[in-house]
């Protein structure tokens, strides 16, 4: 006689973030067994007459309403990986901590992918433009509008996520078979 077995479908919510200081692309995407949705997504404007302390306060509190809202198990990010100037470079840093800080002060683990490992995951090329992006997100989720540049690279960023997650998974289902 055999065992029926039960599988069980695990639920995951990522909150993924496109890090800027005057357009923070942000989205809640989940994965249930090998379904993916995109739950919610946006995108946080600050005025360029809003000081850059402003900005980074403005960042971590609607951030902080988001993942109350959505309630996100883990947060991915887009790196940085090339910047024109150093200035450039710091104040995408800055974005980046307020980010990073709104989601470990949830507690949350927190995934960093490169920007070409990002539009890898959503067009096939890691050279891709804003516009591909967020064409190819839009038919991959299956949405009936296409989303900001913005908010398409952080719904991209989610995918990222979960296809590193799977290819994560299946790297360790064969080291165990080892």
């Amino acid at each position: 006689m055999k065992n029926a077995s039960t599988s069980v479908v695990t639920i995951e919510r990522v909150l993924a973030i496109d890090p800027a200081l005057r357009k923070t692309g942000w989205a809640i995407l989940e994965k249930s067994g090998s379904d993916l949705k995109a739950i919610a997504y946006g995108v946080i404007i600050n005025t360029p007459k809003l000081l850059h302390s402003g900005c980074l306060v403005a960042i971590r509190e609607q951030l902080h309403e988001v993942i109350r809202q959505h309630s996100p198990t883990v947060c991915a990010i887009e790196a940085t990986i090339f910047v024109q100037s150093f200035k450039t470079a710091i104040v995408l840093g800055t974005a980046r901590a307020a980010c990073l800080i709104a989601a470990a002060e949830h507690g949350m683990a927190i995934y960093e992918y490169a920007p070409k490992e990002v539009k890898q995951a959503a067009v096939g090329r890691g050279a891709a433009q804003k516009e591909q992006v967020a064409f190819m997100i839009r038919s991959m989720l299956r949405l009936r509008e296409t989303p900001s540049p913005d908010a398409a690279d952080a719904l991209a960023v989610g995918i990222a996520h979960f296809q590193n997650a799977g290819a994560g998974a299946a790297l360790a289902r064969e080291a165990k078979r080892v």
